[in-house]
């Protein structure tokens, strides 16, 4: 169980890359919100809210296994995270990149609530929750760009 715990949490293992176990945690992002976006909306958003539920719940597993808080090897946190940036936005390349750039800048930088849910809520909760801000905060800035382009 110890192994699927870690599997998940780290995104098909992902998490333990060095130095930037995130953003390579974000690229399993990828595919996903690609299958994602295939999706009738209603389906999407209620997948989403699944899998917010399910990251928190591996994440606060796996911070048991690791014996430590938000450990660098749980990524499925920026896994969710990415496929709040993507949601219901076209998937096409220069989104795609777009997305996984501006998420990677508002999950590094943290800016409110999101350094908040960092900082201050324990648990799985905690741990995906600055990511689903940093996520929001990109996907409205994607949004807005498809508005004008």
């Amino acid at each position: 169980m110890r192994f699927i715990i870690k599997f998940i949490a780290s995104a098909a293992f992902l998490g333990y890359f060095p130095y930037i176990p995130g953003t390579a945690g974000t690229l399993m992002g990828i595919p996903i919100a690609i299958a994602f976006a295939r999706m009738p909306s209603f389906l999407h958003f209620i997948t989403l809210i699944g899998f917010f539920f399910a990251s928190a719940w591996f994440s606060s597993l796996a911070e048991k296994i690791f014996k430590k808080k938000d450990a660098k090897e749980i990524v499925i946190d920026e896994v969710m995270g990415y496929l709040i940036t993507m949601a219901y936005l076209p998937i096409y390349w220069p989104y795609i990149i777009g997305g996984f750039f501006l998420f990677r800048f508002f999950d590094i930088v943290k800016p409110y609530p999101a350094k908040f849910f960092d900082q201050k809520v324990k648990g799985g909760i905690g741990v995906v929750a600055d990511d689903v801000v940093a996520g929001l905060y990109a996907n409205l800035i994607m949004q807005i760009i498809k508005l004008i382009f």
